[in-house]
């Protein structure tokens, strides 16, 4: 009965917390993204510490030095990819029309000989009706970022109350922590402490990793397409390492941006969409062979797979907040199933009845965790 009660608590519990997320979806962005920021920060806070300042003096001076340089970084971009954001939205439908009628002039030879005018004709009026429906859904995109009133609040919030957040999280964070730690069940303790660890290591490694992979990516696409001369190239590049934690996603979307435009720019001469292919294969290689494995290895535990789909699930559930969760979240999930099949594997129902065998493999996994 007491294990009923158990696992009827963390389900009541679990279900609480959905709803309040669905519900407050609208308004948590700030506490989010502030809630990150601190987790990401504390170690350097705890090393300031360690250093003889003092928790509040230690805050203080990460988040100022956070805040000059975001404000730098701010007042030194954002000219920029306005700019360029205003340029690729107009030039988008102009441009989309020429790669259409480029595609079709190579491509429409080959489809006569194949199955004759008729299959050129549909694919004419399939592609067409594609590139029309893409641009205008892009574009309607883009637009509503900038305009909508509850985006407009939100990225205020965000760039407003989340330091004022952050520097209250950051200050109580330790002893946060420790009442957390004081609230969990006796019995299992030091199990959830484990799981807490695990969670951590997973959760940290692949936040702090994958950011420095995106802010390199980024870097790296973004001056690359800049000085082979593509129209928009610093923002593209930012937006193919902005979206570099979804994997192949980010690669993929600034790849087919930037040959599309690149092509446009420069035909005939397809040196320069070779080359800007040949950057995204260079980023490819990179972030494949030294980022990834440098900076993020596989501290999360989690499958690709399962991450593309948490982020939709998410991001679809909860929106943009949702997007921010999916990443800490999904590896949490993965904690507590290695963790139940362990417990599976370990356990009388697996080695059919065999108290040795499962006691053996107990033993075993533990000693392997």
């Amino acid at each position: 009965m007491t294990l009923q009660r158990q696992i009827g608590f963390w389900l009541i519990s679990l279900v609480v917390l959905v709803l309040l997320l669905v519900l407050l979806r609208d308004v948590l962005l700030p506490f989010i993204a502030a809630l990150a920021l601190a987790y990401l920060l504390d170690p350097l806070a705890d090393r300031l510490e360690r250093l003889g300042l003092g928790r509040l003096a230690a805050t203080i001076v990460i988040l100022v030095v956070f805040i000059l340089i975001f404000v730098l970084a701010l007042v030194l971009l954002a000219p920029l990819l306005g700019q360029q954001l205003t340029g690729l939205v107009a030039r988008l439908p102009e441009d989309a029309t020429k790669l259409q009628a480029l595609i079709l002039e190579r491509g429409a030879p080959l489809l006569e000989r194949l199955g004759g005018a008729k299959l050129a004709e549909d694919a004419q009026s399939s592609l067409g009706n594609l590139v029309g429906e893409a641009t205008k859904w892009m574009g309607s995109v883009l637009q509503s970022l900038w305009s909508g009133g509850t985006a407009i609040i939100g990225v205020f919030s965000l760039l407003v109350l989340t330091p004022v957040i952050a520097f209250y999280l950051l200050v109580d964070w330790d002893r946060m922590c420790a009442t957390v730690d004081s609230w969990l069940p006796l019995d299992h303790r030091d199990t959830i402490r484990g799981l807490l660890r695990e969670m951590d290591r997973a959760i940290a490694g692949f936040l702090r990793g994958q950011a420095l992979v995106c802010l390199l990516l980024g870097t790296f696409y973004a001056i690359g397409l800049s000085l082979l001369g593509v129209n928009f190239g610093a923002l593209i590049g930012i937006i193919s390492g902005f979206l570099s934690f979804i994997p192949y996603v980010g690669s993929l979307t600034g790849l087919v941006l930037s040959v599309g435009v690149a092509t446009v720019q420069f035909w005939p001469d397809w040196t320069m969409p070779l080359a800007t292919l040949a950057v995204f294969a260079a980023g490819q290689f990179l972030e494949g062979n030294i980022f990834q494995p440098k900076f993020v290895g596989d501290s999360i535990g989690v499958h690709p797979v399962w991450l593309m789909f948490a982020l939709l699930a998410f991001g679809t559930l909860f929106g943009f907040v949702g997007l921010l969760l999916a990443v800490p979240l999904a590896a949490v999930i993965g904690v507590l199933c290695r963790f139940a099949l362990r417990q599976y594997l370990a356990s009388n129902i697996y080695h059919g009845g065999d108290a040795a065998k499962a006691a053996e493999t107990h033993e075993r996994l533990k000693a392997d965790v």
